[in-house]
Order: C-alpha cells, then sequence, then structure tokens
C-alpha cells in the first residue's frame, strides 16, 4: 500500500511539473501599432486555445490616460449571446465570433477610436489578457511627430536618449507625451512632466521631448514610439529600435524554444520513470 502511494505521489508529481512546463499564452492576439486612416474598417484579430476550458471571452479599449474600458463581453453557456450596452450605443463597433476566434470590427474608424485594445478569457477562475494593440488612426494634418534616432544600438548597463519632435501647426494647446514600447509585449510608459526643448528659431515652430532610459538591459531591446496627444488628436511617430548587444531577436522565439525544450526534457523524464516502473513490476513477478 505504501509502494503504491509513492508510485502515486511520484506520477502525480510528474504530471504536475508537465502541465506546468507546457502550460503556455492562451490569448493570442495582434501587437504593436496598427495604424488606420479616418474612415477605413479595421478588425482586430483575437485567438484563444480551444483545447482549454473558457467560460468568458471579452475585449477592453484603454485611451491614453484613461482606464479601461469593456467593450465587449461573451458569456459561453449564453444562447443567443448577450451583448453589451456599449456595443448597442456604439453600432460601429462589432464582435466576430468563431470557435477559437473573438475578433473586434471597427468600421468608420473614427480619431478618438485610438487607443490601446485588449481581448482577454478567463479559465479556470482567472482572466488572461493578450499583449495588446495600438490602434493609430491616422489623419490629414497639419502637425508632424518625428523620432530620433530611427536606430539606437547599445550595450547593457549604458544609458540611451530618445527625441520626439512635434510641430505643432495650427493647434496651440499643452501636448501630452506618452511612450510606447514594443518588443516581447506592448508597454505604455506615461512621461508625466515632460520638458519641451524649443526648436531653432530660424526654422519652423517644435518641440521636442527626450525619454531617457539608464542601466539598459536586454529586457528594454524593441521598437519606442511616441505619441503626443492634442487638440483632440493623437499623432504618433515613426518609432526607434533599441537594439541591446546580446539580444538576437524576438524573445517569444527564445521562450518557445525554452519551452520545447523543457518538454523534451519532460518526456525523456516521463520515458525514465516509466522505463524503471515496468523494470520493476517485472522483476516482482
Amino acid at each position: 500500500m505504501l509502494l503504491k502511494k509513492r508510485k502515486r505521489a511520484v506520477l502525480q508529481g510528474v504530471y504536475d511539473f508537465l502541465m506546468a512546463v507546457v502550460a503556455h499564452s492562451y490569448v493570442n492576439q495582434d501587437r504593436g501599432v496598427t495604424s488606420v486612416s479616418v474612415g477605413d474598417s479595421v478588425t482586430l484579430h483575437c485567438y484563444y486555445n480551444i483545447t482549454q476550458v473558457a467560460s468568458h471571452h471579452a475585449w477592453y479599449r484603454q485611451t491614453l490616460g484613461g482606464s479601461p474600458t469593456e467593450l465587449s463581453t461573451l458569456y459561453k453557456f449564453d444562447t443567443p449571446p448577450r451583448t453589451l450596452v456599449w456595443l448597442e450605443k456604439h453600432p460601429r463597433f462589432s464582435v466576430q465570433r468563431q470557435e477559437g476566434q473573438n475578433h473586434l470590427h471597427i468600421s468608420g474608424v473614427q480619431p478618438q477610436d485610438s487607443a490601446l485594445y485588449f481581448c482577454g478569457s478567463s479559465h479556470n477562475n482567472k482572466m488572461e489578457f493578450g499583449h495588446g494593440v495600438f490602434l493609430n488612426v491616422q489623419e490629414s494634418s497639419s502637425r508632424q511627430v518625428t523620432q530620433e534616432p530611427e536606430l539606437e544600438t547599445t550595450e547593457p548597463g549604458s544609458s540611451v536618449m530618445l527625441n520626439c519632435s512635434v510641430k505643432p501647426g495650427a493647434c496651440s494647446e499643452e501636448h501630452s507625451v506618452y511612450w510606447f514600447r514594443y518588443g516581447s509585449g506592448l508597454g505604455l510608459l506615461h512621461t508625466d512632466g515632460d520638458q519641451c526643448t524649443a526648436g531653432l528659431k530660424s526654422g519652423p515652430p517644435s518641440c521636442t521631448y527626450h525619454l531617457q532610459k539608464a542601466n539598459v538591459s536586454r529586457a528594454d531591446a524593441g521598437t519606442y514610439y511616441c505619441a503626443v496627444a492634442s487638440c483632440g488628436h493623437i499623432l504618433f511617430g515613426t518609432g526607434t529600435v533599441v537594439k541591446v548587444s546580446g539580444d538576437d531577436g524576438d524573445p517569444d522565439v527564445h521562450l518557445r524554444v525554452l519551452v520545447w525544450l523543457s518538454i523534451v526534457r519532460t518526456g525523456a523524464m516521463l520515458m525514465l520513470i516509466l522505463v524503471c516502473l515496468l523494470t520493476y513490476c517485472i522483476r516482482r513477478r
């Protein structure tokens, strides 16, 4: 009896370890920045793992400096699915649902639609979100946002300075400046109290904002975007790519390699345990 309990404990431990190793992101959605023009239509894609048991699927939106707003939610056991009041009041937004898919479609895109969009699903009593995608709605404007440099290569432990220049055009309001980093995920950096550096007097009026990062590590690698909000509109810069020496590519690729190596190692461990159990059973006979 004691031996059976030990066997069961060993097998349960191996099973738990295997489940922890093979666990991966449950939600996969569009990433980075998606740019569209005013009046266009756009579909933000969201996929979820159908092998997992999930009860809710939802979309959230977060405007710059604002709080997340729930746009849609689907309860698996509702027939027909319920529609949030928000969607009923905003017919330009709709959800396209199929098995393993929960896409958000926006028609007649407007400037106020610029925001971070996250899709999420709940399973095992927890909510998991995708990395998020920023929808950048472009419009014709005399204002311009440029970023320098286009590429910044540095070493771990050093500092980098990123610049964002704004030509205000006809808008005289104070600018709110936000910085985004797109690496393994999409990160929002809200830089309060940025100091504006005036441009050269001989050239057109402009304002330059700076983002300085000290003690850079490989985790800081990615593309940094500057977003300027003023006069009810948001303008995006072209982005600055920050490469840190030793950064050989997308961190997600490295993670997937590590996961597969762990799976192979776990499989080898299981085979060894099974061989030992079979050998033990044969000898008992």
